[in-house]
């Protein structure tokens, strides 16, 4: 893992929107160029974090792909997450000062540092910050709820439906496609997290693909059919 340590600022990153809420004035941006101390860059399968390890910083994803993962008892990795370019991971960490995860970079990826001293510190000054801040923790526990959701009351079609749905929605908000995606993670991966056998979410990928509703090529997903596939997933875990 690489980090850069050279002035890097919030208000003259093309990336900032996928950050910071939009509608700040450069008064505002200019008192949140102090937060970022530092880039890292994350090689595929690199970890940002481990379980356990001290909290002390939140990171912004500027590049790539990330998971988040558990140790289970009997030596599995339960993946509980997955994270892209312009969202906030580390807030696990704030509760009790250390990580509960790890997250593990799928592709190469770049992320900027900030030191939770310094947020904490503008979060006084800038009120619109610290409700940006509270919007992010808010979400999470709205994700794991809605995870909680997925994984009690879903049959598998409905939970890979929902998945497929939220993926799309995540990266439509960010300016990609509204109808293709690449698949970062395995199907393995996506079992894990969804509760099912690797077999499960290959033959429902190849049932989805058999009814029309999404054409598969390896990694790349297109949705052929987005109403249908909603109906599959119609009690989508959005976010």
């Amino acid at each position: 893992m690489r980090e850069e340590t050279k002035k890097i600022a919030c208000s003259n990153c093309s990336s900032r929107t996928s950050c910071i809420p939009t509608g700040w004035g450069e008064a505002h941006l200019r008192q949140i160029d102090n937060l970022i101390s530092s880039r890292r860059s994350i090689r595929r399968g690199g970890v940002l974090f481990y379980n356990g390890e001290p909290f002390s910083a939140l990171y912004a994803i500027r590049t790539g792909f990330f998971k988040t993962s558990l140790g289970t008892e009997d030596g599995r990795a339960q993946v509980t997450g997955f994270q892209m370019a312009g969202e906030i991971i580390g807030l696990d960490g704030i509760v009790n000062a250390r990580h509960t995860c790890d997250e593990i970079a799928l592709e190469d990826a770049d992320v900027c540092v900030m030191p939770y001293d310094r947020i904490e510190d503008i979060s006084r000054e800038v009120v619109a910050f610290q409700r940006h801040i509270h919007r992010l923790m808010s979400r999470e526990i709205v994700r794991e709820h809605r995870v909680v959701l997925l994984l009690g009351s879903m049959r598998a079609e409905e939970r890979l439906a929902a998945f497929l749905l939220d993926l799309m929605q995540r990266l439509q908000a960010r300016g990609f496609s509204n109808s293709e995606l690449i698949l970062r993670m395995t199907r393995e991966e996506i079992g894990s997290y969804l509760g099912l056998k690797l077999e499960t979410v290959s033959r429902t990928f190849s049932r989805f693909a058999q009814e029309g509703l999404i054409e598969v090529r390896q990694r790349h997903i297109q949705i052929r059919d987005g109403q249908a596939l909603s109906q599959r997933g119609y009690r989508q875990i959005c976010y």
